[in-house]
């Protein structure tokens, strides 16, 4: 087990362990890591705690400090700075008519590195553009290709739901998301009604997806045979979030008629047989042992 504390560097981002190194830091300080990318500037949202050797990343960085107010004061500087190189790759991206949408700039705490993140649809030959950057802020210049879900996370906005995007505000890591999450909670597969403002289906798909996965479990399938307190009928429909199932009955004076069930009030048809099978199973016991005390 490893003392660890959690570093987040940007709003909703990726949360990465530190070893505090002897340091006494609580949750909602700032302090200053050593990254793979050279010294930066975060925010402490776990607290110090053990955790297993499995769950870290060798080699675990240290944090070298906390924070001060001078280091708050350069990272709003290096946000000014950000603007300002913002504009002058537009610019530059302009004179070379290179097929790119700009979405953000990152300064590294040290100043040591500028990273501009951007979309396209395909590959880009940006190496005259790297030069012109680089003559200009006299750094080192990262060009980063993101997708569609990173370009959303950076800028925000509304979903569809009408609360700010939950990339934008707390997930800090995208999860694989199926068209199959929203067949299995009977949405509609129109497009626009299931996609987020990304493009992509809505990362909200997932959150109740292990729910829905073990409710159906319990479910009978439609058109199968099953068992009721009015007798036997056939599923119609069923709803997993209610756990309620609906079968059509036959009444005793030929009638059908659709019924309302919850899921715990009805078996299948082999369910029901092998009940029958093992009551018949214990009389039959019942009766050998019966008969051999009868014979003692």
């Amino acid at each position: 087990m490893h003392e660890v504390v959690g570093v987040r560097f940007k709003k909703a981002g990726k949360i990465y362990y530190f070893d505090p190194h002897d340091l006494e830091l609580e949750k909602g300080e700032y302090a200053i890591v050593e990254t793979s990318r050279g010294v930066e500037y975060g925010k402490i949202v776990v607290g110090p705690k053990k955790v297993p050797e499995e769950d870290i990343v060798s080699p675990l960085k240290k944090v070298i400090r906390k924070a001060t107010a001078e280091d708050a004061e350069k990272v709003a500087e290096n946000q000014k700075k950000e603007n300002r190189a913002f504009d002058i790759c537009l610019e530059k991206i302009e004179e070379h008519n290179l097929p790119m949408k700009l979405i953000d700039v990152e300064y590294t705490f040290d100043n040591s590195k500028v990273i501009f993140y951007f979309t396209a649809d395909g590959r880009v030959d940006f190496r005259e553009l790297v030069k012109d950057l680089a003559a200009i802020f006299r750094t080192r210049i990262e060009l980063r290709q993101i997708g569609v879900r990173d370009e959303a996370k950076m800028i925000g906005g509304l979903g569809p739901c009408g609360r700010f995007l939950c990339c934008g505000t707390f997930l800090g890591e995208f999860e694989p998301v199926s068209i199959k999450m929203a067949k299995e909670q009977n949405l509609s597969l129109n497009p626009t009604k299931i996609s987020g403002i990304c493009g992509r289906l809505m990362c909200c798909l997932k959150y109740e997806q292990d729910y829905y996965e073990e409710a159906w479990k319990k479910m009978p399938k439609v058109n199968k045979e099953v068992i009721t307190p009015q007798g036997s009928g056939v599923v119609i429909s069923c709803n997993a979030l209610s756990e309620k199932v609906k079968v059509k009955v036959v009444q005793e004076d030929g009638t059908p008629e659709v019924l309302e069930y919850h899921v715990n009030d009805i078996s299948s048809v082999d369910e029901y047989n092998d009940t029958e099978d093992n009551d018949d199973d214990l009389l039959e016991e019942i009766d050998e042992d019966i008969a051999s005390l009868l014979e003692d």
